[in-house]
C-alpha cells in the first residue's frame, strides 16, 4: 500500500491495499478508500465517508467534513463517493445533516473542477460535470450526465435534471428542466433543448426535435404551465425523453426555469 511517510492515517481508517496516498494527506477514522484510488497531496478527508475505486483527488480537497448548516450539531452523518470521479484542486465536499437524510452522495464518473463546492446533503448523480467554481447549496440534486459551467451558483433544494446544461455565471433558484439548455445572464431563461450535448449522447434526432418542441410550448408567454403541458400532449410525440421532462415539472417544488 504506498502511504507517503508524511501523510497522516487514523488507524481506523479502511484504506485498500491498492489505493495511493500523497504527502502531507490527513485521513481521519471511518473512512473508507477503494482500490486504486489516489489522493495526489495534502487531501483531508473525515469519516464516516466512503469512496470507490479509480477516484483521483487533486491536491488541497476537503472531504467529509462538518456542514456549514447553523443547524448541524455534530450528528453521525456521511458522505458516500462512488467510482472513477475527477475532484480538482480545492473542491469542498460537506457531509449530511439531520434535515437531509444524513448523507451526502456523489456518484461515478463525475468531473468536479476547482474551487466546486459540494454542501450537505447535496446528491451528484454519474456523468456529471461541475466547472470551476460551481457552488451548491444544501440538499440540491444534480442529475446524471448534467454539465454546470463555471461559476454558477444553485440555490437549496433545487434539482438540475438530467442531460440538462447549465451556461457559466448562472444563478439557479428553480429547478433546470431536464434536456434543457439554461442561461441566466440577467433574468433565469431556457434556450431550448441541449441539442449539442443530446446529439453527442447519441439521442434520435426525432427524440430531441420532440424535445425542442415541448420547450417551445412552455416557453410560449400565452400559455401557462397546465396548458404548455396539455399542447404537448396534443401535439408532440409521446418519446420517453418528452415524458421524463413533463414528470420532472409535475414533481417540482420550487417551480422550474422556463
Amino acid at each position: 500500500m504506498p502511504i507517503h511517510p508524511t501523510a497522516l492515517v487514523d488507524p481506523a481508517a479502511v484504506i485498500h491495499p491498492e489505493a495511493d496516498i500523497g504527502p502531507f494527506c490527513v485521513i481521519g477514522a471511518e473512512v473508507e478508500i477503494g482500490a486504486r484510488t489516489r489522493l495526489m497531496a495534502s487531501i483531508f478527508a473525515e469519516g464516516p465517508t466512503a469512496i470507490g475505486e479509480d477516484n483521483i483527488f487533486f491536491p488541497y480537497s476537503t472531504v467529509g467534513v462538518a456542514s456549514q448548516d447553523l443547524k448541524y450539531k455534530g450528528e453521525r452523518a456521511f458522505t458516500r463517493i462512488g467510482s472513477r470521479n475527477r475532484i480538482r484542486e480545492f473542491v469542498t465536499i460537506h457531509r449530511g445533516t439531520q434535515g437531509g437524510g444524513l448523507e451526502t452522495v456523489i456518484g461515478d464518473d463525475n468531473l468536479l473542477m476547482a474551487y466546486s463546492h459540494i454542501a450537505h446533503d447535496a446528491r451528484i448523480g454519474s456523468h456529471c460535470i461541475l466547472g470551476n467554481a460551481v457552488t451548491l447549496a444544501g440538499h440540491v440534486t444534480i442529475e446524471d450526465w448534467a454539465t454546470v459551467e463555471a461559476f454558477s451558483g444553485v440555490h437549496q433544494f433545487c434539482r438540475i435534471g438530467r442531460h440538462a446544461f447549465v451556461g457559466g455565471y448562472s444563478v439557479i433558484t428553480q429547478d433546470v428542466l431536464p434536456y434543457s439548455m439554461t442561461v441566466t445572464p440577467r433574468e433565469s431563461k431556457v434556450y431550448g433543448a441541449n441539442k449539442v450535448g443530446l446529439k453527442r449522447r447519441g439521442f434520435d434526432p426525432e427524440a430531441i426535435e420532440s424535445l425542442h418542441k415541448s420547450f417551445r410550448l412552455l416557453g410560449n408567454e400565452a400559455l401557462n404551465t397546465s396548458q404548455a403541458i396539455e399542447r404537448i400532449r396534443e401535439e408532440v410525440p409521446a418519446t420517453a425523453e418528452v415524458e421524463e421532462l413533463i414528470g420532472f415539472i409535475q414533481s417540482a417544488r420550487r417551480g422550474f426555469i422556463k
